[in-house]
């Protein structure tokens, strides 16, 4: 909820008995139609008690007018997006299924890990080598890992050096604030890494005039992690710095031995602003995690991992500095913005360096849109220019993995959005990139929303997009596994997806359902057979891959102290056998995966949290000792347990205990690599306010 007088930001609280304050953005906005929510969000369901809005003074002092506004729309307020166009919008505006993570559940299931909170998410598969800390691969309906593009603050963060991948293993929860996740290819917004979604990670920013917190907490497989911040808010600017450090012994990976494999993490965030005129805000946003993990190797004699003292170094960064103006009142706007994403990797055995890889992604973009017709209409215009560099160093054997490469692309996209007769929203918007190492490429989506009554409606979209063959796939070498191809071509898609939300029970529950098809063009198969060098290598399938489904997500507000939230996901992805022609299943892909989530809050000052996660059975792929063929393996469905308690003893003090693998289920995520049984953690965090 925008309010004009001050322009501060506004979302509707869980409960619903109050705002909390998010950011005074520079630009307003628009909300042409009544605000409404269809909930594809994930909430923590925690109810907040009457006498708290006495710490919220602005939203006291704004309650009667909003639920004044709530009960003339007959229907809660929605929450506002950033990722599903140029410029935020509302999500009733957005025909894309949007789910958003907020502060609320972040808090109350106070993870480790990003991607643990992405497992409740609909449409998306989690597969994790192992344990904490280990290679994280997270898809979207069906589609690769790489085809998922993921965003720090507005950065891309994927590191080209590691195949276009984010590799979640790395990427702690420390000062999340917020995670949008928009499924559906959106090339022709954000390029070409997006071909079937995006996820947005929005860092904490400081919202007092000073604040300050820490925890520490410590748990099983000797896991500590400790952190803290320190925030300063005034009417022109504002300040935040986050720093901690997670630290495991794990466990074992293999089938076999008894050898752990532990990680090391120490993250640094700042986020910062500044507004020296109403019309004009400058931001700096800065992120960086480094550290060490361990794992073990693929035994030839097996196939299976085994035993071994290995690690990976690595240090990832972004950073983005960035300006805003908007003039006529706020009908034009512009923003321009400098970004930078750095990966470096360095691979060991017993101490020993065996090879590295870096990556180094500089983008600039120039953002100017305008808006009129009451602002119900806005037209945008993105101007962007990118430049990747790759880098390799390894031990010469009988190919030389040592290389730099390089490859540059500008774009430009136009997006234009319009309201009509206050139920019909309408978006079209096309991008033409030039790259330096193919041909130029044209994509364009389409999408509408439709209000068929206040509580319901229905959404449609169709888009194209383009996935650029990455820096390993062409140019790759890894001794003894793959040898790049610098032939391969870029995959190509086509997708729709259509959906339906529906709000009942006086918005106390809400329905989402989506149904998607993806058609992609020349998928690369990194696993094909090169008869010249005896290694793998990559290449364009042929015909086509297909991945269909449908998504279901429920969200119940049973009484102000207990809701529920489920998800349920459907997906067929399929891909044509090079050798037989025939169309087989994709590895790593459950064609069922469904969640449930429970918050309760029994007492004033105690909050519960009751997770379930169920992962269907999937194929993934076996490497048998030479000379026998790889097979195809089906493994195991699992079910996941969670439980979180949060107990305040004071304003200031809250004690919390994470349950993790409740059940002391055993399974496999990737064949061979075993995962972490039952975990119990205690932590204390202590928050000071002025």
């Amino acid at each position: 909820l925008m309010s004009p007088e001050t322009g501060l930001l506004l979302r509707r609280h869980t409960a619903g008995c109050g705002f909390v304050l998010i950011d005074r953005p520079v630009f307003p906005v628009s909300l042409p139609v009544p605000p409404r929510i269809y909930s594809s969000n994930i909430r923590s369901g925690v109810s907040e008690r009457g006498n708290d809005m006495k710490r919220f003074p602005i939203a006291a002092s704004l309650l009667s007018i909003a639920v004044a506004t709530a009960t003339q729309a007959n229907s809660k307020l929605e929450e506002v997006v950033v990722t599903a166009s140029h410029l935020p919008i509302p999500e009733s505006q957005s025909a894309n299924a949007i789910t958003v993570i907020d502060s609320e559940l972040i808090d109350n299931r106070a993870p480790l890990a990003v991607s643990d909170l992405l497992r409740d998410v609909s449409g998306l598969a989690v597969s994790r080598n192992g344990v904490l800390g280990s290679t994280t691969q997270v898809r979207v309906r069906g589609a690769e890992a790489n085809h998922l593009l993921v965003l720090i603050d507005g950065v891309e963060a994927n590191d080209p050096s590691q195949s276009d991948e984010l590799n979640w293993g790395t990427l702690t929860a420390h000062e999340i604030e917020r995670i949008e996740v928009v499924r559906g290819p959106q090339r022709a917004l954000h390029g070409s890494d997006a071909l079937a979604g995006v996820v947005n990670i929005i860092t904490r920013s400081a919202n007092e005039p000073f604040a300050a917190s820490v925890f520490t907490e410590a748990g099983s497989f000797n896991t500590r992690h400790s952190g803290m911040s320190l925030g300063s808010k005034g009417e022109q600017y504002g300040v935040r710095l986050g720093v901690s450090h997670l630290e495991s012994d794990g466990d074992n990976i293999s089938r076999l031995g008894s050898e752990e494999d532990g990680y090391r993490n120490t993250s640094f965030n700042l986020k910062s602003s500044w507004t020296p005129v109403e019309s004009l805000r400058l931001s700096l946003v800065a992120r960086q995690n480094d550290g060490l993990n361990e794992f073990d190797a693929v035994s030839f004699a097996t196939g299976l991992p085994a035993d071994a003292n290995l690690f990976t170094e690595f240090r990832n960064s972004t950073a983005r500095l960035q300006g805003e103006y908007s003039a006529l009142e706020g009908a034009w706007q512009h923003r321009l913005s400098f970004s930078q994403s750095k990966n470096d990797n360095e691979n060991f055995d017993t101490g020993v360096i065996t090879g590295s890889s870096e990556s180094d992604k500089q983008q600039v973009q120039y953002l100017t849109s305008f808006n009129w017709d009451d602002k119900g209409q806005r037209v945008s215009l993105l101007l962007e220019t990118e430049e990747e560099d790759y880098k390799q160093r390894g031990p010469i054997t009988f190919a030389d993995p040592n290389q730099d490469r390089s490859r540059d692309t500008d774009s430009v996209a136009v997006e234009y959005r319009g309201t009509f007769m206050d139920n019909l929203t309408l978006a079209t918007s096309a991008r033409f990139d030039s790259n330096s190492e193919f041909d130029d490429a044209e994509t364009y989506r389409l999408e509408a929303s439709y209000q068929l009554t206040d509580t319901r409606r229905v959404r449609v979209a169709w888009g194209t997009a383009v996935k650029n063959p990455t820096f390993s796939e062409r140019f790759g070498f890894f001794p003894s596994f793959f040898i790049g191809n610098a032939d391969l071509q870029p995959e190509e898609s086509e997708s729709w997806e259509l959906g339906m939300d529906e709000v009942l029970l006086d918005g106390k529950l809400q329905l989402s359902m989506t149904w998607f098809n993806s058609t992609l063009e020349r998928e690369i198969n990194g696993f094909a057979f090169d008869p010249v060098t005896f290694l793998f290598t990559g290449e364009n399938i042929n015909g086509e891959s297909n991945r269909q489904g449908a998504e279901v997500e429920v969200n119940a507000q049973v009484s102000d102290s207990l809701s529920v939230n489920a998800s349920y996901t459907y997906t067929d992805s399929t891909q044509e056998d090079s050798a037989t022609g025939a169309d087989v299943d994709e590895i790593r892909r459950a064609r069922h995966i469904a969640s449930l989530n429970l918050g309760w809050q029994p007492l004033e000052k105690l909050q519960l949290n009751f997770n379930a996660q169920y992962n269907g059975k999937q194929d993934d792929t076996f490497f048998p000792p030479f000379p026998q063929p790889q097979q195809t393996v089906e493994m195991d469905d699992f079910t996941l347990v969670n439980i979180n308690a949060n107990y305040s003893v004071t304003e200031q003090l809250r004690v919390y205990v994470r349950l993790d693998n409740v059940l002391d289920e055993e399974y496999e995520e990737v064949f061979g690599f075993q995962t972490l049984g039952f975990g119990a953690h205690v932590g204390v965090r202590y928050n000071f306010v002025q």
